[in-house]
């Protein structure tokens, strides 16, 4: 009698740990606050812009954080934090009308305004979409960095962590389709320059069309794909199950993330560069970060398959803490580029900052 109790609570607990990850909820939470505490208490070293893309890809990891602190712990500091800055700038985006990096930080401002309903929060970053919607650029889709008129389309797969979601956000909060229309043909325009149908991945920009790895093959930068799929997990957040305009980037999501689901080198990273992995064998923390989020992501909405993609999250987040020093430093993340380079233990940045917080977030919501 006593072997059949106990045989039938182990089934009970084996059943109850199907997807789940073997991570202790608390485990996550703790080093995702020593990531978190660390970066605020070096803010102030950071050399960027308050409003730069590189803090909007921190802050909106810290916004993740901040809704699971104050949820899980009653913590609202980290909100407050976040509520001050915006405050401090007049809740403005930066200062390129057109340039998709200029209002990335609007993704942080729109989701403070859904949580405060402050209009103050929303009105500057509807009111810069609304101006680049009725003023289209007809910029070339070849990126020059000597031209500024390449900049102001979406011309470097980056763009679409940056913008998309934005104008995704404003569609469903106002119902006003100008924004899905825009993001609709810039997002598409993009997509037909950049995206390599035979490796199903993304090319940084137009200049990397026909350049080669030392190994002979294309040129995809492991943080660029990084931020593709980042964005369109922060997309199909906000997209409704139903609206016509997801189905497409659904499909590209599950497309890319089985993609870069191959891709995953044995240490658990994803590295700067994803087909010459050799040529770079040092991890490198920010697109292992953001690919960890946007597959655990998937997993978590059904929209991936849970047992192919467990153990792939799995890896990634180990791999991901394993590079947290123990004051909460992160490390290994590739400083600011276009292309894979080298990277080294003590190089750490914000947006390394922010993706590893937006998976830590999905990582804890499967764990035990």
């Amino acid at each position: 009698m006593n072997r059949f109790f106990l045989l039938t609570l182990s089934l009970l607990f084996s059943l109850s740990m199907m997807g789940q990850l073997p991570f202790q909820k608390t485990d996550v939470k703790d080093v995702m606050k020593k990531v978190a505490d660390w970066q605020i208490a070096h803010q102030k070293d950071v050399k960027h812009g308050a409003l730069d893309w590189t803090n909007a890809a921190l802050y909106m990891g810290m916004l993740d954080w901040a809704e699971l602190a104050e949820t899980e712990m009653g913590d609202s500091s980290y909100y407050d934090w976040l509520v001050k800055l915006g405050r401090r700038y007049g809740w403005q985006p930066d200062k390129r009308m057109y340039h998709a990096d200029d209002i990335a930080v609007g993704q942080v401002f729109i989701d403070l305004y859904n949580k405060y309903k402050d209009k103050n929060m929303l009105y500057p970053t509807q009111a810069r979409a609304e101006w680049v919607v009725n003023h289209p650029s007809d910029g070339p889709m070849d990126l020059d960095y000597k031209k500024r008129e390449t900049l102001e389309r979406w011309t470097w797969c980056d763009a679409l962590y940056m913008a998309p979601p934005v104008y995704v956000k404003l569609y469903m909060l106002t119902g006003d389709k100008r924004f899905i229309k825009f993001m609709n043909k810039e997002y598409k325009a993009t997509y037909d320059l950049l995206f390599d149908k035979d490796e199903r991945l993304f090319y940084r920009d137009s200049r990397y069309l026909t350049q080669k790895e030392a190994n002979g093959s294309k040129v995809f930068w492991g943080r660029g794909n990084g931020w593709v799929l980042g964005g369109l997990a922060e997309m199909l957040q906000d997209f409704p199950t139903n609206d016509k305009n997801r189905k497409f980037y659904e499909n590209l999501f599950i497309t890319l993330s089985a993609r870069v689901a191959e891709l995953q080198s044995t240490d658990g990273f994803w590295h700067a560069s994803m087909l010459d992995p050799a040529s770079y064998p040092s991890p490198e923390t920010s697109a292992t970060g953001f690919i960890v989020y946007a597959l655990a992501y998937g997993v978590n909405e059904g929209l991936l398959d849970r047992d192919t993609y467990l153990p792939i999250v799995e890896k990634g987040w180990k791999a991901l803490v394993s590079a947290v020093e123990t004051d909460g430093k992160l490390g290994y993340v590739q400083p600011i580029g276009a292309d894979p380079k080298k990277v080294t233990r003590d190089m750490t940045e914000v947006y390394g900052v922010g993706a590893f917080l937006l998976a830590g977030n999905q990582v804890y919501k499967m764990s035990r």
